[in-house]
């Protein structure tokens, strides 16, 4: 996925301030499970909320994020707290949910 600007991450965020974590991450990290839920939930979702129940080092946190972003393909929009945001268009341009202000929508030419 191609890289977030600054001000493309800041809508994401304000989007999800009023959303639920839909994944926990607890004691026993990050595993191919967790990997599952997540793939899962950004299929269904694009924006998803990972709260970190076990993990209060930020080091842990931040090696968390970065193996979730790298497994899933998902970009971290930004962490608050034990909060990590991530986000994955649908690869379906039809289904997608979001659309990114100044982000051109990628139009289907098959159809020209």
């Amino acid at each position: 996925m191609e890289k977030l600007k600054g001000f493309e991450k800041k809508y994401l965020r304000g989007l999800a301030h009023g959303r639920k974590p839909l994944v926990l991450i607890g004691q026993k990290g990050v595993t191919p499970a967790l990997f599952k839920a997540i793939d899962a939930a950004l299929d269904t979702h694009e924006l998803i909320k990972i709260k970190f129940n076990d993990f209060k080092e930020k080091d842990q946190k931040a090696a968390a994020c970065d193996d979730i972003e790298t497994q899933t393909g998902a970009v971290l929009v930004g962490t608050i707290g034990h909060m990590a945001i991530f986000y994955r268009p649908q690869a379906d341009p039809d289904r997608r949910k979001i659309i990114i202000p100044g982000r051109p929508a990628k139009k289907n030419l098959s159809n020209i």
